[in-house]
């Protein structure tokens, strides 16, 4: 008796499907994406005042968003701000270098994945393990332990929050003085 597997069935019948054709299509595919690949290459370099301008808005947003969310003490969120704005020119040029050699290939296989139209599915495996996760809650004492240790770890950034507070009012102090 022969025991035959679904996959390896998928796998002959799709196999056969797939003929000179297929392969044809998908060198033509390939050539194809390394076309929008080298566009947009082009585009990036043609267009390097546009992208600067686009990573500044970016920045400036995402800078007080982050700065909102994270930190709520208002002197303090003051002061982040100033010196976000003050780092602005190092993220231009860093974001830039990274848009520069990272961004066309990302943004061609972002485009690949939206004309492939191909239905993604979750293995069952990971639907399982979700499962499994979502039926096993954390124990009662382990919950308790985990609060105490997030208390604690605000406690520690408040008191680092502090601590750079006082440091840059002293170098801010220190500076005026020695002007």
């Amino acid at each position: 008796m022969t025991i035959v597997r679904q996959n390896a069935l998928n796998r002959t019948v799709s196999s056969s499907v797939t003929s000179p054709e297929s392969s044809a299509e998908k060198a033509i595919e390939a050539e194809r994406m390394h076309d929008v690949l080298l566009l947009l290459q082009n585009l990036i370099n043609s267009e390097e005042a546009t992208v600067k301008l686009i990573l500044n808005c970016l920045y400036d947003v995402g800078s007080v968003n982050l700065i909102n969310q994270k930190i709520r003490l208002k002197p303090l969120n003051r002061v982040m701000k100033l010196i976000a704005r003050m780092s602005k020119p190092v993220f231009r040029t860093l974001a830039f270098n990274w848009f520069k050699k990272n961004c066309p290939q990302l943004i061609t296989n972002w485009l690949l994945t939206q004309v492939s139209f191909k239905v993604t599915q979750i293995p069952v495996e990971v639907a399982e393990l979700e499962q499994v996760a979502e039926l096993q809650p954390y124990p009662v004492p382990q919950r308790e332990n985990l609060n105490q240790e997030v208390k604690n770890l605000r406690s520690q950034v408040r008191l680092l929050a502090g601590i750079s507070i006082i440091a840059i009012a002293a170098l801010g102090i220190t500076a005026t003085r020695l002007n």
